[in-house]
């Protein structure tokens, strides 16, 4: 198995133009959900994450800069932020991300760098 690398995006283990849509999310308290179809959608900055339930859960939005590291063989993303941070993190909604881009570039400010 591919050892985590504690980097950030891009040098975490991908480049922006991997689909890394289904692959689990760790926290670094446990798992927290599955990347979601709507991150390929935000570019290489960010990440769509859906935490809980499939059916009850929440995609919210986590910066590319929280990612650790990559698995592909496991198809495992290990982020530096808790379960408490990433179930925190902004709700994702389509119509705004995915509508508005200056939407994305205030995104950065609010998340911080994660280290």
């Amino acid at each position: 198995m591919t050892q985590y690398r504690a980097q950030h995006v891009p040098t975490a283990g991908h480049t922006p133009d991997d689909d890394l849509t289904g692959y689990q999310v760790d926290a670094t308290d446990g798992h927290i959900g599955k990347i979601s179809k709507y991150s390929r959608d935000l570019g290489p900055r960010f990440l769509v994450v859906h935490t809980g339930l499939w059916v009850l859960g929440t995609d919210v939005v986590v910066p590319a800069d929280a990612v650790m590291g990559i698995d592909h063989d496991a198809r495992i993303v290990q982020l530096s932020r808790t379960k408490e941070q990433v179930k925190s993190a902004p709700v994702f909604d389509a119509d705004t991300y995915l509508g508005d881009p200056r939407h994305r570039d205030q995104l950065g400010g609010r998340h911080g760098s994660g280290h």
